[in-house]
């Protein structure tokens, strides 16, 4: 009977089989065995049960019916962590026979994964043991990848030691395990989602979802169904149901990005949502509770826009329970150096470098430089620096000139001047994209600085439309 192999894994699966039959075990021994499991058979409910005490095995496949501890107490005893030092966890299929499906549905209520029944097709066992062991891999990748988060944005991680970071970090601690909302205030580029990631990951709520949403990339006419979902049919193109981002971040935290960007409109809503902790999907009439946490981050002044209209006052101060002022770069100076170090770390591991960290000539250039882009704009320094330079260190070569203190103009073809580099060729050749990306990204931040965050109008300095312009800026970041 034709038998179809399974994916080669670095680490092979054990699997048990239990049966009573001596032939049942042989049969199912080989035809494992074959697909590169490895295999222990126990013939009774008992021998399993001591065998696992001294064997790490990764799915037990056993029969229903036996003498003494048939399947279904073995299921039970397995689950209630009966089978001393192994995880109660462990995926177990059952073999049962015609007829007797009613018994592996009962054995399933009891903890069992999937059954099968004899006579079994080869293929139909072989993707039932795949799809168990497939979902205790996805559940542990899922546990892990929470801990890599929580490790990751957890506040001890942020880097910093100056005094304005450690106003910061206090302020985290304050805050991480209440529902309190929390605006974060800063220019771009300061970090404020990795503050708003710090404070979820290193709280109470660090088991729920974490939900980002930049308010200033959703267009106008979509931005309500986005926060709040829509019912299928309530407008064209909606073809099913949608859960919105706050029901997506039902018991954890909704980090709103951009959020001096949000339409006065959809405002109302949003404030609605925050006091009545109730959304209401676009077309649908019946209410969904919401348990939901509101970060929300600006580089606006809110105040400002309070005073002129464009924001409303009273949702202002929903937002503004606790606020936390991240500092710009140029005012956190003694940090420089250590998350410059902490970058060239990062990014010579990335592109599998050799790199110690910075000459002295670059140490003395990054503290001299004002950062208009502020750790953004570092980081994106040094990976630019790490993927050029040559040396055990990064030299003053690999640094893009406006930080290097050299500026020169532009090629007389674009018609402008920028911090930027010539167009003559080192001789160890240069990364196109990545110089290009540069001098991109350099008139993108100043058009934005020179036109107070105006999106549109920054767009029209730089001749290009809003949606070309949104897009260069969700490609750097």
């Amino acid at each position: 009977m034709h038998e179809t192999p399974i994916a080669e894994s670095p680490v092979p699966a054990d699997v048990l089989v239990v049966d009573d039959e001596l032939s049942m075990r042989q049969f199912l021994q080989i035809l494992l065995e074959r697909q590169g499991y490895n295999v222990h058979t126990a013939s009774s409910g008992e021998d399993a049960l001591t065998l696992m005490q001294d064997q790490d095995v990764d799915l037990v496949l056993t029969d229903l019916s036996m003498p003494g501890i048939d399947g279904m107490e073995l299921v039970r005893r397995v689950r209630s962590g009966a089978a001393v030092d192994h995880p109660a966890d462990v995926p177990l299929v059952m073999i049962t026979a015609h007829g007797s499906a009613a018994n592996a549905v009962e054995a399933m209520k009891l903890g069992a994964d999937d059954y099968v029944v004899k006579p079994f097709n080869n293929d139909e066992l072989l993707m039932v043991i795949r799809k168990a062991l497939g979902q205790k891999a996805l559940e542990e990748e899922n546990l892990q990848l929470r801990g890599e988060l929580k490790q990751r944005y957890s506040f001890h991680n942020l880097i910093g030691t100056s005094p304005a970071m450690r106003d910061v970090y206090r302020m985290i601690k304050r805050v991480r395990d209440s529902r309190i909302s929390c605006l974060l205030c800063g220019e771009s580029g300061t970090g404020k989602e990795v503050v708003a990631r710090s404070i979820h990951y290193s709280g109470s709520r660090a088991q729920g979802p974490f939900v980002p949403v930049n308010c200033g990339a959703i267009p106008e006419s979509l931005i309500e169904s986005e926060l709040f979902g829509y019912k299928r049919g309530a407008f064209t193109g909606a073809n099913r149901d949608k859960e919105g981002y706050f029901e997506a971040a039902h018991g954890g935290t909704l980090f709103l990005d951009e959020i001096g960007e949000m339409p006065l409109h959809t405002q109302v809503k949003l404030l609605r949502a925050i006091a009545e902790r109730k959304v209401t999907r676009v077309g649908d009439p019946a209410e969904r509770e919401v348990e939901v946490r509101i970060i929300a981050a600006t580089n606006r002044e809110l105040e400002d826009e309070v005073r002129e209209g464009r924001f409303r006052e009273d949702l202002f101060y929903r937002l503004n329970v606790v606020r936390i002022d991240l500092p710009a770069l140029r005012e956190r100076t003694d940090d420089i150096e250590l998350l410059a170090e902490h970058f060239v770390r990062e990014y010579a591991r990335e592109y599998g470098k050799e790199i110690r960290g910075l000459s002295e000539p670059v140490r003395e250039r990054l503290l001299d430089y004002g950062w208009p882009g502020n750790v953004r704009e570092l980081r994106n320094v040094i990976e630019g620096a790490v993927a050029l330079e040559e040396e055990s260190d990064i030299t003053l070569r690999s640094v893009p000139r406006r930080v290097a203190g050299r500026e020169v103009s532009l090629p007389p073809v674009l018609g402008v001047t920028a911090n930027a580099p010539g167009a003559e060729l080192p001789e160890h050749g240069l990364d196109l994209d990545a110089v290009l990306g540069g001098i991109e990204r350099e008139y993108l931040e100043q058009a934005l600085r020179r036109c107070a965050g105006n999106k549109t109008q920054a767009a029209r300095l730089l001749g290009m439309s809003f949606r070309s312009f949104r897009y260069r800026l969700a490609k750097y970041g």
